[in-house]
Order: C-alpha cells, then structure tokens, then sequence
C-alpha cells in the first residue's frame, strides 16, 4: 500500500513528465482529478490492516491532490459587470433534439458556437431565429446578437476546413472569435489532435487582435498538458472564473472537459456549464468584461 501511494503521488505530481505512450497519457491526464477518489480506498485498506504507516502514507497523495485541485472546489467567481455572454456547444451530429438543446442554451448569449453540426439542421435553424448574425463552415458555426465581419473558414490540419474566424462587432467595440473542432484524441491516436492544437497555437499567435475569444471542442482536456499550447497565450475562462471543475463530457456524468472558452483581452466575471438536450456534451458557458 506504501509503494500504492507513492506511485499514485507520483503520477499527480510529475504527471507531466510521463511520455506519451500510445496516446495513454491523454486519456490518463484527461481523468487525473479522478485519481484522488484512490485516497479513501487507500485509506480504507489501512484501516483494515492496521498500519499506520500506510495510513501516513495515504494521505500523501491527497496532499498533493488537495494542492493541485483543492482551490477548484472553493473557488469563487470574481462575478462583477459583463459585456459578452458566450457559449460553446457541441450539438451531436446525430441528436435529433438539436435544436432544442440550442434553444435552451442561447437564450440568454450573445454569442453561440456550436459543432457537429448538420447543414440545415434542427440546431441551426432554430439559432437563426433567435441570433441575427450567423456564420458556418462546413460542421461548425457560430451565432451572435452582433454583427459579423470578415468570416473565413480554417483548417485546423485536418485536410479540410473544420474551424472559422470571425470578427463580431459588440457594444464595447471588436472581438475576434474562433471556433474550432479539432481532432480527436483516442489511445493510440493522438498525432492528429496534436497536430490540430500546433495549428490552432499558430494562428492565434500570428492574430494581432486585442481581444481574442476561441470557443470550441477542442478534444482536450483542462488538465491534458496539450492545453500549455493554448493556455498561455490565452487563458480559461472555467479556470479563473468557474465554480469547481466544469466537466463537460459525457454528458450523462461527465468526467472530463473538452469543450472550452478561452480568451486574451477581456476579463472572464462568471463560467460554468449547461445541460444540452440530446447530446453526448454539455455546454460550456462565460460572461465576459471587455
């Protein structure tokens, strides 16, 4: 049990360090919040045999969890005015309540990114009703209260455009939105997801916008260390302004969070989820002081 909890420290600790072996690292680093629920066993198994230097060592691990994570439970949003209410979903391709799920969701946005989207379909439809401004590319799109300009789809390094640009025009003056969908990362099979971030890094450092908004399922996780290549340069949104770990997938009991809201140039007041009829994802949700 001593070695157990050791290892179980270890891979919290310098999880970062581990190689990626066959794309296991990913999917290890996309549960590693999950890893503390091995604490309490651990300490349940030295309680049984009545070691007490297990127990001691036991808690290590949650130590070293309480450090890493502990503040995400507590943390507070910095609340305060906004000026952009935004989202980002990804609909299902399947999910025939699509539109539904939008309707929800949108209500109270300013601005809507959506994936896996159907050309003409139930979500689509049903956002152009209730935001003017729309643009969409290929399986994603985006919606807005504002005004668009100077749309133009991307590709991620996917072959074929799965992303877009687009400047909206707010109240408080402009924000350069992307949305992407990039590769997904399955053991074994994570050198195109790779790839897709190296191309999503690129095109923001090469943005000399002010403010920056990229909402999207990225296929990666808040703790997968793909994320250093996006944050920094930009920040997240659930990270400084949400209430505890903002898991948004699978969407019957989420364990982990691909989708995200991240941005430079703005402050982020208030994030969090939102439950998403028919698909597999929830919604990921922000306000935003420009």
């Amino acid at each position: 049990m001593v070695v157990v909890s050791v290892a179980v420290a270890a891979a919290l600790a310098g999880h970062q360090l581990i190689p990626a072996l066959g794309g296991f690292t990913p999917v290890m680093e996309s549960l590693l919040p999950w890893i503390g629920l091995t604490v309490p066993l651990l300490l349940l198994a030295a309680a049984l045999a009545r070691s007490p230097v297990a127990a001691a060592a036991a808690l290590v691990p949650g130590v070293v969890w309480a450090v890493m994570f502990g503040s995400t439970l507590f943390r507070t949003p910095p609340g305060g005015p906004s000026d952009l209410a935004v989202g980002t979903v990804n609909v299902g391709v399947t999910n025939s309540a699509s539109g539904e799920a939008v309707r929800v969701i949108a209500k109270d946005l300013d601005l809507l990114a959506a994936q896996e989207l159907t050309s003409g379909g139930p979500a689509a439809r049903q956002l152009n009703k209730m935001l003017k401004h729309h643009y969409t590319v290929s399986t994603v799109g985006l919606w807005s209260r504002y005004p668009i300009s100077e749309a133009k789809p991307l590709d991620v390094g996917m072959g074929w455009p799965r992303a877009l640009r687009a400047v909206v025009t707010t109240p408080k003056g402009k924000v350069t939105v992307y949305v992407m969908h990039l590769a997904s990362a399955r053991p074994g099979h994570t050198t195109s997801r790779d790839a897709s971030l190296t191309h999503a890094r690129k095109l923001v450092d090469a943005d000399p916008s002010k403010r920056i908004l990229l909402l999207g399922d990225l296929n990666t996780a808040t703790t997968d260390r793909g994320m250093r290549g996006l944050t920094p340069p930009l920040t997240d949104a659930q990270t400084v302004a949400g209430d505890g770990f903002g898991f948004t997938w699978p969407s019957e009991f989420p364990i982990t969070r691909p989708d995200h809201i991240l941005f430079k140039g703005m402050t982020a007041t208030e994030a969090g989820v939102a439950p998403a009829t028919g698909s597999d994802h929830r919604a990921a949700i922000a306000s935003l002081r420009l």
